[in-house]
Protein backbone atom coordinates (compact mmCIF):
# COMPACT_ATOMS: atom_id res chain seq x y z
CA UNK A 1 0.00 0.00 0.00
CA UNK A 2 1.59 3.53 -1.01
CA UNK A 3 1.72 6.27 1.46
CA UNK A 4 0.84 9.36 0.96
CA UNK A 5 2.40 12.96 2.21
CA UNK A 6 0.75 14.79 4.11
CA UNK A 7 -1.56 17.93 2.86
CA UNK A 8 0.48 20.99 2.11
CA UNK A 9 -0.01 24.14 4.15
CA UNK A 10 -2.69 25.83 3.07
CA UNK A 11 -0.69 29.19 2.96
CA UNK A 12 1.56 27.33 0.02
CA UNK A 13 -1.32 26.79 -2.26
CA UNK A 14 -4.36 29.51 -1.10
CA UNK A 15 -2.83 31.73 -3.64
CA UNK A 16 -3.06 29.51 -6.25
CA UNK A 17 -6.17 27.72 -6.14
CA UNK A 18 -9.64 28.64 -4.86
CA UNK A 19 -10.56 27.55 -1.39
CA UNK A 20 -12.58 24.31 -1.17
CA UNK A 21 -10.99 23.38 -4.67
CA UNK A 22 -9.99 19.14 -3.72
CA UNK A 23 -6.88 17.74 -4.82
CA UNK A 24 -8.30 16.08 -8.15
CA UNK A 25 -9.95 18.99 -9.26
CA UNK A 26 -6.23 20.97 -9.02
CA UNK A 27 -4.58 17.94 -10.70
CA UNK A 28 -7.02 17.75 -13.70
CA UNK A 29 -6.69 21.77 -13.84
CA UNK A 30 -2.91 21.32 -13.88
CA UNK A 31 -2.65 18.37 -16.24
CA UNK A 32 -4.96 20.40 -18.71
CA UNK A 33 -2.38 23.18 -18.94
CA UNK A 34 0.53 21.55 -19.41
CA UNK A 35 1.70 21.23 -23.26
CA UNK A 36 4.59 18.97 -22.61
CA UNK A 37 5.53 15.93 -20.98
CA UNK A 38 5.75 16.52 -17.46
CA UNK A 39 6.97 14.80 -14.57
CA UNK A 40 4.26 14.20 -11.56
CA UNK A 41 6.99 15.53 -9.60
CA UNK A 42 6.24 18.83 -11.47
CA UNK A 43 2.84 18.54 -11.61
CA UNK A 44 2.23 17.65 -7.83
CA UNK A 45 4.39 21.32 -6.70
CA UNK A 46 2.18 23.27 -9.16
CA UNK A 47 -1.20 21.72 -7.93
CA UNK A 48 -0.24 22.10 -4.45
CA UNK A 49 -0.17 18.23 -3.46
CA UNK A 50 2.51 15.48 -2.88
CA UNK A 51 4.06 13.90 -5.63
CA UNK A 52 2.52 10.50 -4.50
CA UNK A 53 -0.84 12.06 -4.43
CA UNK A 54 -0.64 13.60 -7.77
CA UNK A 55 0.63 10.56 -9.35
CA UNK A 56 -2.55 9.13 -7.69
CA UNK A 57 -4.61 11.05 -9.67
CA UNK A 58 -2.91 11.39 -12.87
CA UNK A 59 -3.03 7.58 -12.71
CA UNK A 60 -6.30 7.92 -12.13
CA UNK A 61 -6.61 10.52 -15.58
CA UNK A 62 -4.87 8.10 -17.26
CA UNK A 63 -7.18 5.66 -16.57
CA UNK A 64 -10.04 7.95 -17.86
CA UNK A 65 -8.38 8.60 -21.06
CA UNK A 66 -8.08 12.49 -20.28
CA UNK A 67 -4.03 12.14 -19.82
CA UNK A 68 -1.67 10.26 -21.36
CA UNK A 69 1.71 8.70 -19.80
CA UNK A 70 5.05 7.58 -20.89
CA UNK A 71 7.15 5.97 -19.05
CA UNK A 72 11.13 5.73 -19.54
CA UNK A 73 11.96 2.88 -16.86
CA UNK A 74 10.94 4.37 -13.63
CA UNK A 75 10.29 7.42 -14.83
CA UNK A 76 6.92 8.60 -15.74
CA UNK A 77 5.72 11.87 -17.81
CA UNK A 78 2.36 13.21 -18.07
CA UNK A 79 0.35 15.05 -20.59
CA UNK A 80 -2.81 15.80 -21.85
CA UNK A 81 -4.37 13.22 -24.51
CA UNK A 82 -5.22 16.42 -27.19
CA UNK A 83 -7.63 13.89 -28.63
CA UNK A 84 -9.62 14.01 -25.27
CA UNK A 85 -10.27 17.70 -25.51
CA UNK A 86 -10.72 17.83 -29.14
CA UNK A 87 -13.84 15.16 -28.27
CA UNK A 88 -15.06 17.40 -25.37
CA UNK A 89 -14.98 20.39 -27.91
CA UNK A 90 -16.80 18.47 -30.95
CA UNK A 91 -19.68 17.21 -27.74
CA UNK A 92 -20.00 20.64 -27.45
CA UNK A 93 -20.60 21.52 -30.50
CA UNK A 94 -23.04 18.86 -30.91
CA UNK A 95 -25.05 19.94 -28.18
CA UNK A 96 -25.49 23.47 -28.96
CA UNK A 97 -26.26 23.14 -32.54
CA UNK A 98 -28.82 20.94 -35.07
CA UNK A 99 -26.90 18.54 -37.64
CA UNK A 100 -28.06 20.66 -40.79
CA UNK A 101 -26.04 23.14 -38.91
CA UNK A 102 -23.09 21.46 -38.37
CA UNK A 103 -22.92 20.27 -41.73
CA UNK A 104 -23.95 23.72 -43.43
CA UNK A 105 -20.41 25.07 -41.03
CA UNK A 106 -18.70 21.59 -42.84
CA UNK A 107 -19.34 23.34 -46.21
CA UNK A 108 -18.05 26.82 -45.21
CA UNK A 109 -15.09 25.57 -44.12
CA UNK A 110 -14.52 23.26 -47.15
CA UNK A 111 -14.76 26.21 -48.97
CA UNK A 112 -12.41 28.04 -46.96
CA UNK A 113 -9.93 25.31 -47.10
CA UNK A 114 -10.50 25.34 -51.02
CA UNK A 115 -9.35 28.99 -51.15
CA UNK A 116 -6.33 28.04 -49.57
CA UNK A 117 -5.10 25.65 -51.71
CA UNK A 118 -5.83 27.52 -54.50
CA UNK A 119 -4.19 30.30 -53.46
CA UNK A 120 -0.73 28.33 -52.30
CA UNK A 121 -1.42 25.55 -55.34
CA UNK A 122 -1.22 22.92 -52.39
CA UNK A 123 -3.27 20.92 -50.84
CA UNK A 124 -0.92 20.85 -47.17
CA UNK A 125 -0.21 23.86 -45.55
CA UNK A 126 3.06 22.10 -44.92
CA UNK A 127 4.08 22.05 -48.10
CA UNK A 128 4.05 25.68 -48.37
CA UNK A 129 7.21 28.07 -47.73
CA UNK A 130 6.17 31.68 -46.14
CA UNK A 131 9.73 32.63 -46.81
CA UNK A 132 9.95 32.79 -50.61
CA UNK A 133 9.52 36.51 -50.86
CA UNK A 134 11.55 39.44 -49.85
CA UNK A 135 8.88 41.38 -48.37
CA UNK A 136 8.42 41.15 -44.36
CA UNK A 137 4.79 42.11 -45.04
CA UNK A 138 4.24 39.28 -47.12
CA UNK A 139 6.48 36.88 -45.23
CA UNK A 140 3.95 37.56 -42.26
CA UNK A 141 0.58 37.86 -44.28
CA UNK A 142 1.73 34.28 -45.37
CA UNK A 143 2.75 32.99 -42.13
CA UNK A 144 -0.92 34.10 -40.91
CA UNK A 145 -2.32 32.98 -43.94
CA UNK A 146 -1.02 29.24 -43.17
CA UNK A 147 -1.81 29.44 -39.58
CA UNK A 148 -5.27 30.10 -40.69
CA UNK A 149 -5.68 27.65 -42.86
CA UNK A 150 -4.35 24.32 -40.29
CA UNK A 151 -7.10 25.76 -38.15
CA UNK A 152 -9.15 25.13 -40.67
CA UNK A 153 -8.79 21.61 -41.39
CA UNK A 154 -8.52 21.49 -37.95
CA UNK A 155 -12.31 22.90 -37.63
CA UNK A 156 -13.80 20.54 -40.50
CA UNK A 157 -11.81 18.00 -38.42
CA UNK A 158 -13.91 18.54 -35.49
CA UNK A 159 -17.42 19.51 -36.93
CA UNK A 160 -16.82 16.51 -38.73
CA UNK A 161 -16.59 14.56 -35.00
CA UNK A 162 -19.82 16.87 -33.52
CA UNK A 163 -21.65 15.66 -36.90
CA UNK A 164 -20.98 11.94 -35.73
CA UNK A 165 -21.94 13.00 -32.35
CA UNK A 166 -24.76 14.71 -32.82
CA UNK A 167 -25.79 12.01 -35.45
CA UNK A 168 -25.17 9.21 -32.85
CA UNK A 169 -26.76 10.51 -29.77
CA UNK A 170 -23.43 10.66 -28.16
CA UNK A 171 -21.37 8.02 -29.77
CA UNK A 172 -18.79 7.50 -32.85
CA UNK A 173 -20.58 5.11 -33.83
CA UNK A 174 -24.67 3.71 -34.02
CA UNK A 175 -25.29 2.22 -30.71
Amino acid sequence: MMEFDPAPEPSATERRWQQGEDTFSRVYDVAMGITSPTPAAEIADIAGCSPNTAKKHLDRLVDMGIVSVTRIGRSAQYERNEGYLEWQDASRIANELTVEEIIDRVGELEDERANYEEEFEATDPAAVSVYDDASHETIHDRMAAVSEWRGVIRDIRLYELARQLAENDGHLIPA
